[in-house]
């Protein structure tokens, strides 16, 4: 408020303050999706055990609800500085004005430290925000916990005090090795547990399930539970709202069958691109829209590498996605995307061996794959090659820029930046981290917002819009 009142005239408002309209909308979604999931979260319509089941360690209220409006933050703030640029009748001094701001550019402010010094008051998190939010996230947790130790008296039913008792293990002590998998008659001994349907094709391991109440999404698969344990534990303790979220496992040791239970999305990436773009249409989604779901797929990505989990197989099936809680003004279909499809390698080969050879062809297209994950496999032999694979970070960059190809339908915006092809670069070196990326892609975005000209032109004639910088450019020399 203090920013605005000093660089933007009153007078104006109708006239040059139209630079403000879009970031200004653009919080005002964020702030009411916000509020729809607490609304959710409040819902007395979805019973308790469901909430507890779903919110045990949901972080969408930090890393998503709280993220997405910490980021609409320097976009409304370079938006007043755009405005100030060009408010006034002095054109002597609009020019100072856009040299003062035009020094926010200058190579010097690369350096972090200086950067901190001169512009973290206006577009850093500070340390004090971050503990106070992670604070809350632990005080909820603890609530959680006292209302299921309420739950385990002697006075609640046996129903209650089994649920209780299974939460209070699954919630653990915070550490990776508590226990994770537990008896599936927890999982088929309540009344409304009902398999609906089968997911994805018919030999898919995904199921919808009915249970307590609320649907949630099964993949079912079977091994050798000893063998299993360590790579199904790092599944269940991962929490971002732009990977699939494990809820809990179960596992029948008698029948060497595993469970895991999982928020139920409406359809995989690849199913929604097929239904919204039509034979004859050249693109798919809007720009803002792209931006903002490549945006989710690398803060996914970004997570997964930070617990050292390479994904290999990422591409448009293995994406996850449903219409976002708010509609946004502007009539766009807004979506939150999930990776998934990762981890569990040993069942997938057993799974894969299962399939006949034109399925597993559809199952592995080589256009997601990296060169030189191509040239090992081709080195392995053809029948090896897929399960002695070794996957890393800059394989899964190439992929990430074959989906975001996809998803601009041929179209690279921005082509001073060139982050695709960056992404797709035959030298895994010169490939970007999805650290990098995620900052590249807050550049645009925030640029498709501060200039929906450059997504909302009626006519091919109009002269492209194009950023300041080249974020990418910046990007190397970090």
């Amino acid at each position: 408020s203090e920013s605005m009142r000093s660089k933007l005239r009153f007078g104006e408002k109708n006239t040059k303050w139209k630079i403000l309209e879009q970031p200004l909308r653009e919080l005002l979604w964020v702030v009411r999706e916000g509020e729809a999931y607490v609304k959710m979260s409040l819902e007395p319509k979805l019973g308790f055990w469901a909430k507890a089941i779903m919110l045990q360690h949901n972080r969408d209220c930090t890393e998503l609800h709280i993220h997405n409006l910490l980021s609409c933050v320097p976009i409304i703030i370079e938006a007043i500085e755009l405005a100030s640029e060009v408010s006034g009748w002095d054109e002597e001094e609009m020019n100072k004005k856009r040299v003062v701001h035009s020094n926010k550019y200058m190579k010097q402010w690369n350096d972090s430290q200086m950067f901190t010094w001169k512009f973290g008051r206006e577009y850093l998190v500070t340390d004090d925000f971050c503990s106070r939010y992670e604070s809350a996230w632990r005080e909820d947790r603890w609530i959680l916990t006292k209302e299921l130790q309420e739950k385990r008296r002697p006075s609640s039913s046996k129903h209650d005090r089994k649920m209780a008792d299974f939460l209070l293990k699954n919630l653990g002590d915070g550490n990776d090795e508590s226990p994770k998998l537990f008896p599936s008659c927890i999982l088929g001994s309540t009344k409304d547990y009902q398999v609906k349907k089968r997911l994805g094709n018919g030999s898919s391991q995904y199921k919808e399930i009915s249970w307590l109440g609320e649907s949630f999404a099964l993949r079912h698969f079977f091994g050798d539970i000893d063998a299993l344990l360590p790579q199904v534990t790092p599944l269940l303790s991962l929490s971002h709202p732009n990977v699939v979220d494990y809820l809990c496992g179960f596992t029948d040791e008698e029948k060497k069958e595993c469970f895991l239970v999982s928020e139920l999305m409406s359809k995989t990436l690849e199913t929604h691109l097929k239904e919204v773009c039509g034979p004859r249409k050249k693109n798919t989604l809007s720009l803002p829209v792209a931006v903002d779901l490549m945006l989710q797929i690398a803060r996914g990505m970004e997570y997964l590498h930070s617990k050292r989990i390479h994904h290999g197989e990422l591409n448009p099936s293995n994406i996850l996605v449903k219409p976002r809680r708010n509609n946004h003004q502007s009539g766009d279909v807004y979506l939150q995307g999930k990776v998934f499809g990762f981890g569990l390698s040993s069942v997938k080969k057993g799974f894969s061996r299962s399939k006949s050879a034109s399925s597993l062809n559809e199952n592995f297209q080589i256009i997601w794959c990296a060169p030189e994950v191509l040239e090992e496999q081709e080195e392995s032999g053809a029948a090896e090659g897929r399960r002695s694979l070794k996957y890393s970070e800059k394989s899964d960059v190439y992929s990430f820029g074959m989906v975001c190809f996809e998803l601009l339908t041929g179209k690279v915006p921005f082509e001073d930046s060139h982050l695709t092809k960056r992404c797709w670069h035959a030298d895994p070196n010169q490939r970007p981290t999805f650290s990098s990326i995620c900052r590249i892609l807050r550049y645009i975005k925030r640029f498709v917002a501060l200039n929906p000209e450059c997504h909302t032109s009626s006519s091919q004639q109009d002269p492209a819009v194009s950023p300041r910088v080249d974020y990418c450019e910046i990007e190397t020399k970090l």
